[in-house]
């Protein structure tokens, strides 16, 4: 590897959850960004790259491990590294020329000097002639300029994009991303390297040398991949078609659903959450049995159709997965026996079989309900439950994935919900076996 800009080793991070227990976000994360190449980071939500961005840009510290920049420890924001953050984070009051010299007049620049630099970084970014527009007056795609403006500015060694694009539309979110690429590839940026955070699978293609698929609670590098393709690359092309491929296998991977962490404590993955909604489970099912793929589909492709994030996407695929109605091999993901009759049977019968197969394979729904057996009172507040995800899981987090859990084990019948008075029940109904 040519010269190293910022390694991590062996970096660990808590939060205190609200439950007042320690939540590992990072565990042991070794990294490396070297000069000169762009490493793109994939994950689920809440899998802890947002902070590791954070921790690479000083703007939170490890809890232990070592972070450096140029061979130095980073202590707080270094003057090297800049970040692009997925919110706009522009203020209204302020022009886009005020908004991107706010930086520069932190660090003590000159007036003169301010003004030149944030003309440069504005005209280099597609906005010149902006320069007096408050944010309100431009779009989507304009605001998120300004937001790379304000951080090219300091003429950064490392760019950290934080989601970057994701709050576009795809065109305007595909635009940007080649005129970046583009700006990269030209020389004109002043950046040496770029670290992608993205959900993206195809951006991450597109852009990134090496892709890094990060597990879940807690964090880590679970699997690189290195991307030798030249630049331009061609979108949609069969060498491109064939990565994005491979990471969706990855991403969407039956081999993980049980596995352990070396502590021996369950991942999220083993746990059986999910945040994938009964719509989108039975969505995706559906467009896997339908034509054109007739119960066997490429990953990247199913995903294409199915009209929802890449995130989304594997989240539901994952489900499926789990829930044993599809499984996964060599790219291609096919409908089970059982996953044929789930979608041609009627309401009845595909409430039967989800019940069936969340009382065997999700670990989180079995302990709901044996704990619901073992109180004399047949109820549980929903509290009870968050305070267990939040061990593991910001609170945000905790709550979608509750919120799922919740539908899963009502449309099986598992339990009974009162969100009135956020309490679960046993089913009158006869027992699940």
């Amino acid at each position: 590897m040519s010269n190293p800009i910022i390694k991590l080793h062996s970096v660990n991070k808590s939060f205190r959850s609200s439950a007042g227990s320690d939540r590992l976000v990072l565990d042991d994360v070794d990294f490396t960004l070297a000069e000169g190449e762009i490493v793109a980071l994939l994950g689920q939500s809440g899998s802890g790259k947002s902070t590791l961005l954070r921790i690479m840009a000083g703007l939170i510290a490890a809890d232990s491990g070592e972070v450096s920049y140029r061979g130095k420890p980073i202590y707080g924001p270094a003057a090297g590294i800049s970040m692009v953050f997925q919110s706009f984070a522009l203020f209204s009051w302020l022009t886009v020329q005020k908004n991107v010299e706010l930086g520069l007049e932190a660090l003590g620049v000159s007036p003169a000097e301010q003004t030149r630099r944030a003309r440069a970084a504005i005209a280099l970014i597609g906005l010149e002639g902006f320069e007096g527009s408050l944010p309100r007056e431009l779009s989507g795609g304009m605001r998120q300029r300004v937001g790379i403006a304000r951080a090219l500015v300091l003429e950064p060694e490392v760019l950290l994009m934080d989601e970057a694009f994701s709050a576009l539309d795809v065109m305007t979110g595909e635009h940007l991303r080649d005129d970046i690429l583009e700006l990269w590839q030209s020389g004109k940026l002043p950046t040496k390297s770029l670290l992608v955070v993205s959900h993206n699978i195809e951006e991450a293609v597109m852009m990134a040398d090496r892709v890094l698929i990060f597990s879940s609670n807690p964090g880590r590098v679970r699997a690189e991949l290195p991307i030798t393709l030249s630049r331009p690359r061609q979108a949609k092309g069969p060498e491109v078609n064939k990565l994005v491929d491979t990471l969706y296998t990855e991403m969407v991977s039956p081999s993980n659903n049980y596995s352990q962490d070396k502590n021996k404590t369950l991942t999220r993955a083993s746990y059986g959450l999910s945040t994938a909604t009964v719509a989108e489970i039975e969505g995706v099912l559906e467009r896997l049995v339908d034509d054109p793929f007739r119960g066997t589909a490429d990953l990247p492709k199913l995903a294409e159709v199915s009209e929802i994030s890449d995130n989304s996407f594997i989240n539901a695929a994952d489900a499926l997965v789990l829930l044993g109605l599809a499984s996964i091999h060599q790219g291609d993901i096919s409908v089970t026996a059982l996953g044929q009759r789930f979608e041609h049977g009627n309401s009845e019968l595909r409430q039967q079989i989800m019940g069936q197969q969340i009382i065997t394979n999700v670990p989180f729904i079995i302990n709901m309900r044996q704990s619901l057996e073992q109180q004399s009172s047949g109820n549980m507040p929903f509290d009870n439950l968050l305070k267990v995800l939040e061990f593991s899981l910001n609170k945000s987090d905790a709550k979608r994935v509750l919120d799922a859990m919740l539908e899963w084990a009502r449309y099986g019948n598992v339990i009974e919900v009162d969100f009135s008075k956020r309490m679960i029940y046993l089913p009158d109904t006869a027992q699940l076996t």
